[in-house]
Formats: C-alpha cells, structure tokens, sequence
C-alpha cells in the first residue's frame, strides 16, 4: 500500500489476509457500517481532518464483502474526508446499486447537491459528537442539515461515546427523523450489562420506536481484545451480553457491520472473518441473524427491493 501522504503514526492498515468466517452468512447479507478512504492521490483528504489514513478502496472493499459472504454495503462517510462526499459517492455509483451511503454535510447546502447525493445513494447523515474525532457543529446548525434532509426521507446516523448520552437526552429525541446509535453508543464493557449505565442506553432506545442500534465494533470496545490462537470460538467476548441485550430487546431495529478498514485503531487490527463470527453470539438463532444482517438494514435502506 503506497500513498502520496504522511499516514498518523502508528496508524494501523487494513487485515491483509481476513480469514474466512466459520458463520455462513444469510443470502442478502449486508454490511451495514464500513468506509473507503482515498485513494488520496485521486479523493484528497480534508485539511481540517484529524488523523490521515491509509488508503481503503472501494474495490479493496467490495472484494472484502465477496470474501465474507455479504451480498451489500452502507459506506459511512469518513471524518478524514470531511463534508467533501466524493470518495463514498464515487463508491456508490460503482456498486451496481448494492451500496448506500452515509453523508456529512453543511449547514447551507443546497438541494441540488442533497439530490445528487440522494441519486448517487445516500440515504441518511452522520452528526459525531466524539471530540477527539471531529469539531462538534453547534445544534442550531445541525437542525439545518435536518430540515434540509428530510424531505428525501433521510435518517439522522449519530456517534457518541457513553459519557456523552447525558449530554444528548435532549436535544437527539428532538430530531424529527429516524435515529441510527454508532456501535451501541460505546459502553464501557468492564462494567455490568444490567447495570445502570447501559439500561440508561436502552432507555434512550426505548424512547422512540424508530430509533436504530449499530451492534458494532467489538474491536474497539473490548477489553478482553480478539480470540488466543488457540482455537477460541467466541471472539471479544467481553462485548457479547451488552450486543446480546440489545439484540434481543430491539430485534427489528438492529444492524451489523465491519467497520473496515478500522480507523483510529491501536493494540491490534481485527481478522474481518472473526468479526462475522461474532455474529451468532449475539444473534444466537437463524430468525435474529436474518433481521440484523437482511431484514432491518433492507427496510432501512432498500426500502423499495421488495
């Protein structure tokens, strides 16, 4: 992998060689949370942006969903891209029509450009209130990209850590559009999954009956970290029961993805088959991993496919 750029030191590149998964994914399988970067030398990364990556294409990314049995992709745009759409569009357009995409956008932007965001793909926007990724938008800005979304019946995707929900109660129920939660609001899995902290998350989820969970990213919330290499088979368990709970109490609302190619990752870069292995611990029969991995993320964002 050559670039044209100074990647962050320590920066961690994709899995060279996932391995293949054990779990036989179900036919339409999508993955619901991943990313391209670049290549920079054609999809410059932003100056404003906080950390620089390594290249992650589109067809690195498609060949990466052939390899671990999926059938689609949502491409989520990437904070090193900033507001300028055009790598994840440019992979939209080059999907066939089996990936849809997650924008950033401005205050200010103009229907034109939401159309032509809408006919490359893209079905929702991203607001991240993680500090140490992003500079937060002030509220009264975000309010406009909403109002300038929803008459294409975008969703609101929203990435916070777990400290941060408090902060949130507000003013994120107030939006008047669908509300997708990052990698189940980012619990701190040392603590208990019954405990106060996380059902204060499952509140906020049973607030509203279109608000959406992410199980995501068991990567990065482990303690625990991947399986030993002696024949484990029950990867970043640590994670497990808070995914299972949200799981099970929230089945039609659910989606799964990898997160590839991983950003802003250190101690390791996960197998990509390990994570689809993970799936059958925290959907444990064929009925809940058909909602998480087909169903929910078609309805959500394929909702015309029948």
């Amino acid at each position: 992998m050559t670039t044209s750029f100074e990647k962050t030191p320590g920066w961690l590149d994709w899995h060279p060689a996932p391995s293949r998964p054990r779990f036989r994914m179900p036919e339409g399988a999508v993955d619901a949370h991943c990313h391209v970067f670049g290549p920079g030398a054609e999809f410059p990364y932003a100056p404003e942006r906080k950390y620089t990556p390594c290249d992650a294409s589109k067809e690195r990314l498609f060949a990466l969903r052939d390899r671990l049995g999926l059938t689609r992709n949502v491409v989520v745009q990437a904070t090193c891209h900033g507001a300028d759409n055009s790598a994840m569009a440019d992979a939209l357009r080059a999907s066939g029509g089996l990936a849809r995409g997650v924008a950033t956008v401005r205050p200010g932007i103009t229907d034109a450009e939401v159309r032509e965001l809408h006919d490359a793909g893209v079905r929702g926007v991203r607001f991240n209130f993680v500090r140490r990724l992003v500079d937060t938008a002030p509220r009264r800005d975000l309010w406009d990209v909403v109002e300038r979304i929803a008459p294409y019946g975008w969703h609101v995707v929203v990435y916070f850590e777990a400290a941060d929900l408090a902060g949130l109660r507000d003013f994120l129920p107030s939006l008047p559009l669908p509300l997708v939660v990052d990698h189940m609001g980012r619990p701190d899995v040392t603590r208990d999954p019954h405990g106060p902290e996380f059902e204060a998350f499952l509140d906020f989820m049973r607030a509203r009956p279109d608000i959406w969970c992410k199980v995501t990213c068991p990567e990065r919330l482990s303690v625990t970290g991947p399986p030993a290499l002696d024949g484990e088979q029950n990867p970043y368990r640590d994670v497990v029961p808070f995914a299972r709970r949200v799981v099970e109490e929230f089945p039609d609302r659910v989606l799964w993805g990898t997160d590839w190619p991983h950003p802003n990752l250190t101690g390791h870069m996960p197998d990509d088959g390990l994570l689809v292995d993970f799936v059958p611990h925290i959907a444990p029969t064929a009925l809940l991993q058909r909602k998480l991995l087909v169903d929910n993320p078609m309805r959500l964002y394929w909702p015309d496919a029948g």
